[in-house]
């Protein structure tokens, strides 16, 4: 059930990651409400990676290394858990 749950939140945190990379493609698309919101949810953690990985051109690879951070700590998190629930 835990699992379940911290899986669903890491998923959704990603999608919202995707979505706002998507949504910067567009013009104007950081400008809408949907991005407002979105930006609100992710800029923050974006902006750890942003502060030190310089974009390559116009290219910010940033958001890439961001995910697959996320992904570390999504497997450290799960690693914490089962620890904690002895290792069910």
């Amino acid at each position: 059930m835990i699992f379940e749950i911290v899986s669903t939140l890491f998923t959704i945190y990603r999608v919202l990651i995707f979505g706002y990379i998507i949504l910067s493609w567009f013009p104007n698309g950081r400008e809408s409400p949907i991005a407002v919101f979105l930006g609100r949810l992710v800029e923050p953690y974006l902006s750890i990676f942003r502060s030190f990985i310089p974009p390559l051109g116009m290219i910010d690879i940033s958001p890439i290394v961001a995910l697959i951070a996320l992904m570390f700590i999504e497997q450290g998190v799960y690693f914490i858990v089962n620890l904690l629930l002895g290792g069910m």
